[in-house]
């Protein structure tokens, strides 16, 4: 009896990991069942392909030619398992192109978490690559739609996004991260596995 209490809160209980933003953002999506990223690859959000590949199961990075294909892949497989999928788009153009999946996924109802990158915010201001305040731009059609500001904000926030695209009425949530944000180290609390 005793053993079966401590398996409980092990699984209840967050855990504390070391290392760089991309880490943070896959051990949260794994934790809510994602096993595939739908993504074309931009320096933007290279952290989270690290992530990706070095977590003990690796999540599948499927890197398509075109953001939308991203989005609407990751949709599909939101609406088809009812688990938010997961689509990583670059910051700028490669968050723009994926509007129009976005929309889908709101009025069709698919749990879908999207990761944009984000100009650094060390830069922000100084016109900085792709310096543009995406979470305006599909506030309207997402249930979510913020920037996770700090290293340190990446899991809580991320986690929030997976927790109202998968909740009912399900629907889009979007996420974007500053570049210095993504690639800086920190040790951070995430939701167990299975959650």
């Amino acid at each position: 009896m005793a053993r079966a209490s401590a398996s409980v809160t092990r699984m209840t209980t967050p855990e504390a990991r070391e290392g760089h933003g991309g880490i943070h953002a896959i051990e949260v999506a794994k934790a809510h069942g994602v096993t595939t990223m739908f993504t074309l690859s931009g320096a933007h959000v290279f952290p989270i392909y690290d992530g990706a590949v070095k977590s003990d199961p690796p999540v599948t990075i499927i890197d398509v030619r075109h953001e939308p294909s991203a989005v609407f892949a990751a949709e599909a497989t939101g609406k088809l398992t009812r688990n938010p999928g997961l689509a990583v788009l670059t910051a700028g153009p490669g968050v723009t192109n994926g509007v129009s999946p976005i929309a889908q996924a709101h009025f069709s109802g698919s749990p879908l978490v999207v990761v944009g990158g984000r100009a650094p915010a060390g830069r922000w201001g100084t016109g900085s690559l792709q310096e543009l305040d995406q979470p305006p731009i599909v506030a309207s059609i997402t249930k979510v739609a913020t920037t996770a500001h700090l290293v340190d904000d990446i899991s809580p926030v991320l986690d929030h996004a997976f927790t109202q695209a998968g909740s009912s009425h399900r629907g889009p949530a979007f996420v974007d991260i500053p570049m210095d944000q993504f690639f800086s180290n920190a040790t951070v609390a995430h939701p167990p596995q299975g959650t």
